[in-house]
């Protein structure tokens, strides 16, 4: 697999290669139709268009469960997006919910410094090593260009049906798995699902004394606070 840097380089030799007028940097806050063409909108920048293309993931907001505006004030919450490294909490346990790839990274990233708790199901993990012949072979060849540029896409009836499932709980664990998590001290919970004075309640009615929570619950599109265009179908846009 390419390095960042490697993708970096190559994307810069096809933009140059191909002469396209790439601007960086730029944030848009609005795509609409202004009668005639497509309008984009970029702070005080107008560019008008024939065809627009959204090609950007379904990950741009942060999703928090509602209840957390509940916790006690002197909890620090931070959400996946905005981890950085454990200087960024307060001393004491830990609740990191959300038991997927991110969650489970940030976890161990901070079991060495905190007693850390990771609330939520367990999705299962790869059964063979990312990193080694058989996960670059297998991942590489067989899943990333047959299972999902050819059967788990949305022009086939078993890719549509699993997509919401695959979208809605995440996927199994790649890198760090339950053995890693367990061996460096993480102590699995099951979901978080309320607040009881002022602290995370676990759905077998525990309640955690914890400094910290970081939240490790997707995303939501957030495509509908800028795309003002009769699009948009339930959680993102129709689309093919």
């Amino acid at each position: 697999f390419p390095t960042k840097d490697e993708m970096a380089d190559y994307l810069e030799a096809y933009a140059e290669r191909f002469r396209l007028p790439v601007r960086t940097g730029t944030r848009v806050d609005r795509l609409g139709w202004n009668g005639r063409r497509y309008e984009v909108t970029a702070g005080s920048l107008r560019l008008e268009a024939r065809n627009v293309v959204v090609a950007m993931a379904t990950y741009q907001e942060p999703r928090v469960p509602t209840f957390a505006q509940q916790l006690r004030p002197d909890i620090v919450q931070l959400h996946s997006l905005h981890y950085r490294n454990p200087s960024q909490l307060r001393d004491g346990a830990v609740l990191v919910v959300g038991a997927g790839n991110s969650g489970a990274e940030i976890a161990a990233d901070l079991a060495p410094h905190h007693t850390v708790w990771l609330s939520g199901r367990d999705v299962g993990a790869l059964p063979f090593r990312i990193d080694g012949f058989l996960g670059r072979r297998l991942l590489g060849h067989l899943v990333l260009r047959v299972l999902f540029h050819r059967v788990l896409t949305v022009r086939t009836p078993v890719g549509r049906k699993v997509r919401p499932t695959v979208l809605s709980r995440g996927g199994p664990l790649i890198r760090t798995k339950t053995p890693h998590l367990l061996a460096a001290g993480v102590r699995r919970v099951g979901r978080t699902t309320a607040v009881e004075e002022g602290r995370p309640r676990l759905e077998d009615g525990r309640v955690l004394d914890v400094a910290s929570v970081v939240w490790c619950t997707g995303f939501r599109t957030g495509f509908e606070d800028w795309i003002d265009l009769p699009v948009h179908n339930g959680k993102e846009p129709a689309h093919e």
